[in-house]
């Protein structure tokens, strides 16, 4: 059927041009004389359908394009670089932008079921109207980017990157009344996620207490250069969106502290110095490409100055655009990698920030200095939170298994997630290879015992399995889900 319409299309354009070159020739005036008022009618007549189904499939063909889908959710990411977002509170932003995402884009295939009634808190959304035509990707695109710009500080940077994106689809030829439409979808959308993620106790944290270090000698301490607060304490009490709690997934108890030379825990931090001292090449580029830092702080002599970078989260999340692009995942596709990993990444951070608070293990920055070397520094700036279990190795565990499950065990491709910030490309035979480098590298960039990293591993391989099999957001032909 459709190879039948696109021959037609181009019948219809074949003479069109035909007839406009045959009556703007130089004896036109002529041959109009030829033709009656009545032919000229009858000959519009015939035309102006063909050339105006044409003219619809162009405007659905450039706006379904997944590109706006992928270039949307970067621009948040961008915008959340811009403004220097924890790890933790970006990757709340991605699960929020990415599922109003996708119950927006979903309605482009009826196959595609809703989250609602899966993610704790989610009622069930409006359905579009019935008899208006939508253009399903500038509904997805506006839901996107309306929930990402009132969650980043530089609203306004969301804000234009939205219009210029309207416009674009606009360019492509849509038809008023289907961009309103469309738009005013989107916008429902939008504001169903925004209402519900008002409940998920983020702003009750922030009017929480500010975290106090204990004086302790085994409990964490703020770390050079900076000094900073710690980050999230409060992260557990987050409303998670698939697993039960915060606490469902608690890892093994954190080695016991002791400065006893003959001690597990003494042994572990003579690794992480023993492993800093004689690094390779190789393991400090590994270290470099997984740092994912969002706030460095340099120091020059008496200069210092912040560098910004991607969230370990932002480089899974790219990741996964990398494999939609690469396979040419359509829109519906793509929105549904985006919100399936989000929802991991965010249950996965809770689950970690529940147990570093818990444990509150010291780094070993401050450890070795403390017992070992004054003189050891790590190649890495250690993040501002307690040490176990190890964030990277909690959430690229869990992305690992949810990308595997949607694009293979077996998915081979090149990461280029950190050429824009001048580290060269890594490249990987699965996402699980990925995850355990990542893991492997926070030991490589001295900030986490070997411990943390191996049981933060299987604390997100955890995690991910429980979202995997637990949301359903596709069903068969055969009315089966999976």
């Amino acid at each position: 059927m459709i190879a039948g319409q696109t021959a037609g299309i181009l019948k219809h354009k074949a003479e069109y041009k035909w007839w406009l070159k045959f009556f703007c020739a130089a004896d036109a005036p002529r041959r109009q004389k030829r033709f009656s008022p009545f032919f000229c009618l009858a000959l519009f007549t015939m035309l102006a359908p063909g050339c105006l189904f044409a003219q619809e499939v162009k405007w659905k063909q450039v706006s379904d394009n997944p590109d706006f889908l992928h270039r949307a959710i970067k621009q948040v990411t961008d915008v959340m670089v811009h403004d220097v977002y924890s790890p933790p509170v970006a990757s709340r932003t991605y699960a929020y932008i990415s599922i109003a995402g996708y119950e927006a884009a979903r309605y482009e295939n009826p196959h595609y079921l809703t989250l609602a009634g899966q993610l704790h808190g989610l009622t069930p959304f409006d359905a579009p109207v019935a008899g208006k035509q939508y253009s399903y990707s500038l509904a997805a695109v506006n839901a996107i980017l309306l929930v990402g710009k009132t969650m980043v500080i530089s609203d306004e940077l969301v804000e234009d990157f939205r219009k210029k994106m309207l416009q674009e689809f606009a360019a492509a030829g849509m038809p008023q009344d289907v961009a309103d439409n469309s738009m005013a979808f989107g916008k429902s959308i939008a504001d169903h996620v925004l209402a519900w993620a008002a409940k998920d106790n983020y702003k009750q944290t922030r009017a929480l207490p500010k975290y106090t270090v204990i004086e302790d000698e085994a409990s964490w301490k703020p770390t050079p250069p900076a000094y900073m607060k710690a980050v999230e304490p409060y992260w557990s009490r987050i409303r998670t969106f698939a697993v039960d709690s915060a606490a469902q997934f608690k890892p093994l108890p954190a080695t016991a502290f002791s400065a006893d030379t003959n001690s597990v825990f003494y042994k572990q931090a003579i690794e992480v110095q023993q492993t800093g001292i004689q690094l390779t090449e190789e393991q400090k580029q590994v270290a470099n490409f997984w740092d994912c830092n969002p706030f460095k702080m340099n120091v020059n002599g008496h200069v210092m100055y912040a560098t910004r970078k991607i969230s370990p989260g932002g480089h899974w999340i790219n990741i996964t655009r990398l494999a939609c692009r690469q396979t040419h995942a359509n829109l519906v596709r793509s929105a549904e990698a985006y919100a399936c990993l989000s929802v991991v990444l965010a249950d996965a951070f809770i689950s970690c920030w529940d147990e570093k608070y818990r444990s509150r293990v010291i780094r070993p920055e401050t450890y070795i200095n403390r017992y070992i070397s004054q003189a050891w520094v790590p190649l890495l700036q250690t993040p501002p939170f307690p040490e176990y279990t190890s964030g990277h190795s909690v959430v690229s565990a869990a992305s690992s298994v949810v990308l595997g499950r949607l694009f293979g065990e077996k998915f081979v491709y090149t990461d280029s997630t950190e050429v824009e910030f001048d580290i060269p490309v890594r490249h990987f035979s699965s996402f699980r290879q990925a995850a355990e480098e990542a893991a492997v590298s926070r030991l490589y960039g001295g900030i986490h015992y070997m411990a943390a990293i191996k049981n933060g591993l299987l604390e997100g391989e955890a995690v991910g399995k429980f979202i995997a099999d637990k949301l359903k957001t596709k069903i068969s032909t055969t009315g089966k889900i999976r």
